[in-house]
């Protein structure tokens, strides 16, 4: 999820979904197939650098010229696509705004020694052979209590990567780990905004669509748990050996102590009282700069003329804290701001794409095309999963890999006499937890920018993402938990 409902502040419910009668099912297919084709060179060919360092963000815009030239072909107005684009572009202008202050927090919270400080003590409590399964754990419970998997990574997420990675422990590990805990929180959260938004669109209440959901989603959570415990009886502990040098390390460089986590403390509160992100993130952003004037004036005076000037550029742009370990010094660095114009950029034209594909009627030509093949009550489910695997990836917007297949099935489920929770569970158990796999996705651009950590070196260890569709479709194909609309 994004966060909760007034992040975006919209009502995507009422969300539309735009038909075109003219629009055949091979001409929506056009768009779709060249955009794989073009990024999977750009990946597997050009390691990524086929156009530049945004090569992705030219694909995706690409993508959006041809699927404009469809649209041209099928009587859609320049006008009609233009205000598509521009409702998407709506939707994600607080989500990039977050980014921004999430890329402001973590220079901030770097040379405040926020960061360091959490490794500090990290290190001494989390150990190699624990580590992993006790960061899924952390992140459930932080998710679980915040309803937002956004902001578990922007918190505790962004300390257990620093943490693990001085364990030499692989990031990728860690962002999986991570990643699969804050989503199992997003799903079980009674103020996640999917969580509201599902059951919204299969037409059951909250809380019977959190109970039925827990038949597919505790085995997956506790299969993951044990996945990364196993992991870590692999993991090369050598790393852990020099712990001490690191601590020392730290301490030296940094003023350490437990009344940093004041900011941490002040932040997590006001998001659980539901004060909005931006402020919450915003406060944590002006509190962490005043901290660092307090405990790390010789920090602040080793990276720019004046100490002012070295909270702005860790606000703005890079640092990077000198230490004398070089593990340490590379972890100690940030990006600020402008670090996360990448991904701002990528999900920028990612919504081009989606814009373009909605208002074209390509996503509900997509999703119509699914629906008419699904015979089966297992035909049923894995049309709905596919449908929002395939909206994750099209649409870019895991919000719409809810609202249209919701809409778009509801009618299906009813009429084999199947509860509305059949839907809103398969909805996100595919919707919800694999927009985070997709690069161009707002969830997967935003996961990886702020955990420094790419999709694909995470990919496969986001257990937890990838199980979930996997696990629902199981229920299906052995009927169970498979619930029944009531006979009157």
């Amino acid at each position: 999820m994004r966060d909760d409902k007034n992040l975006s502040e919209i009502e995507i419910e009422d969300q539309k979904i735009i038909e075109n009668t003219e629009l055949n099912l091979w001409e929506a297919l056009i768009p779709v197939i060249i955009l794989m084709g073009l990024l999977a060179y750009n990946i597997f060919y050009a390691d990524g650098t086929w156009l530049g360092d945004y090569s992705n963000q030219y694909i995706l815009l690409m993508g959006g010229v041809i699927a404009a030239s469809v649209g041209f072909f099928n009587k859609v107005s320049l006008q009609k696509m233009a205000a598509e684009i521009w409702e998407n572009w709506k939707s994600v202008f607080v989500p990039i705004m977050i980014l921004f202050l999430v890329g402001a927090l973590a220079g901030t919270w770097l040379v405040s020694g926020i960061i360091p400080a959490m490794v500090y003590y990290g290190l001494q409590v989390l150990s190699p052979g624990i580590f992993l399964p006790a960061s899924v754990i952390i992140a459930a419970i932080i998710s679980i209590a915040t309803g937002s998997s956004w902001t578990t990574s922007a918190t505790v997420g962004i300390a257990l990567v620093g943490i693990g990675s001085a364990l030499g422990i692989p990031s990728g590990m860690i962002a999986g780990a991570v990643i699969s805990g804050a989503y199992f929180g997003d799903k079980m959260s009674p103020l996640s905004d999917t969580t509201n938004l599902a059951p919204a669109m299969a037409g059951t209440d909250l809380f019977t669509h959190i109970k039925y959901m827990g038949y597919t989603t505790v085995p997956t959570f506790i299969i993951t748990l044990l996945v990364f415990t196993i992991l870590s009886t692999t993991i090369d502990t050598t790393g852990s050996a020099d712990v001490s040098n690191l601590l020392a390390s730290i301490k030296n460089t940094f003023h350490i102590s437990p009344w940093l986590f004041i900011v941490p403390a002040v932040v997590i509160i006001m998001i659980l009282l539901k004060t909005k992100p931006l402020v919450a993130l915003g406060t944590g952003v002006v509190l962490a700069g005043i901290f660092a004037f307090i405990f790390q004036i010789d920090v602040l005076a080793g990276l720019a003329e004046s100490k002012f000037q070295s909270i702005i550029n860790a606000i703005l742009t890079d640092t990077q804290v000198q230490t004398d370990n070089e593990k340490l010094t590379e972890l100690f660095s940030s990006g600020g701001m402008n670090g996360m114009l990448w991904t701002i950029f990528l999900i920028v034209c990612a919504m081009v794409f989606g814009g373009v594909m909605d208002a074209i009627g390509a996503l509900a030509k997509l999703t119509k095309a699914l629906l008419s093949v699904a015979s089966s009550t297992f035909g049923l489910f894995a049309s709905t999963v596919i449908s929002c695997l395939g909206l994750n990836v099209v649409a870019s917007d895991q919000y719409l890999a809810i609202v249209i297949p919701g809409k778009m099935f509801k009618k299906a489920y009813e009429d084999k006499g199947l509860a509305p929770e059949n839907l809103s569970r398969t909805l996100e158990d595919s919707g919800t937890v694999t927009s985070v796999l997709i690069p161009w996705n707002t969830c997967g651009a935003y996961q990886s920018g702020v955990l420094g950590v790419g999709v694909g070196e995470y990919f496969i260890y986001a257990v937890f993402n990838y199980l979930s569709p996997i696990m629902t479709l199981l229920f299906a194909a052995f009927k169970i938990k498979i619930r029944q609309l009531a006979t009157k």
